[in-house]
């Protein structure tokens, strides 16, 4: 069995990313959509160099097989020679266990505790004017758009609308957030953006939320003190984990 240690790798990591990325969307809780075709390819290509891998040691196996001394076993002095070591250390099998954690218990989106993690590096932008916001009530945002609009627009365009953002519940001491975590390519470079919320009983942490509510200024235009934006929430409720949970940036 150990010689087809290799292949067997192989194939259970393409079929663990086949399985994120064809079959489910659950990729899109590590990488941006637009790299589910490369994804895909990647776990083909694994899983069929693992097939090719197998097949050619079962045929290097095979009784008579070329270059096996006419007995089935390499000769001295070639790969494979002795069978205390034949397919390699028995420690390579811990490989597997990555793969086989991502093909029967794939992990989380990033949440509360990545959020956390995050380090506020907030740089002073030039404040400006932003588009008009469609007409109409509530009108949804994304965390992005509305932390930008609270922070730095001076036509103050989000006054005295009803605005609904979504996003995963986090704490601070007795201050409650929305959040979102925004990534340019994939999990690893995730950063977070939040708002906090007034009025409303907060949800667990980590909680899938719709908030609807209204702006409430606080702070200079540009500066630290703009940074969070706060919510005055009408409505809290509380929805399943989008498939995508993150927003590009």
């Amino acid at each position: 069995m150990r010689r087809y240690g290799p292949a067997v790798l192989l194939l259970l990591v393409g079929v663990a990313v086949l399985r994120i990325s064809l079959f489910s969307d659950l990729y899109l809780r590590y990488v941006q959509p637009g790299l589910r075709p490369y994804l895909i390819a990647s776990g083909a290509l694994l899983g069929l160099l693992g097939l090719v891998r197998g097949a050619l040691t079962a045929r290097a196996a095979r009784p008579g097989a070329s270059g096996a001394g006419g007995h089935g076993h390499p000769a001295e002095g070639e790969p494979g020679h002795g069978h205390s070591h034949a397919g390699g250390p028995r420690v390579a099998w811990l490989l597997a266990l990555p793969a086989v954690a991502l093909l029967c218990f794939p992990p989380p989106a990033l949440g509360s505790y990545s959020a956390a993690r995050e380090e506020a590096r907030r740089t002073e932008a030039y404040v400006g004017t932003f588009p008009a916001l469609p007409a109409g009530d509530p009108v949804e945002l994304s965390l992005t758009e509305f932390a930008s609009r609270a922070a730095y627009d001076s036509g103050y365009s989000l006054r005295g609308r009803t605005v609904q953002l979504t996003g995963f519940v986090t704490r601070d001491d007795d201050t409650w957030y929305v959040t979102r975590l925004r990534v340019t390519c994939c999990a690893a470079d995730a950063t977070a953006v939040k708002a906090e919320v007034r009025g409303e009983r907060a949800p667990e942490t980590d909680t899938w939320v719709t908030v609807t509510g209204t702006w409430h200024p606080e702070g200079e235009l540009g500066s630290t003190s703009a940074w969070p934006p706060a919510l005055d929430a009408t409505t809290v409720h509380t929805i399943a984990e989008p498939s995508d949970p993150y927003e590009e940036r």
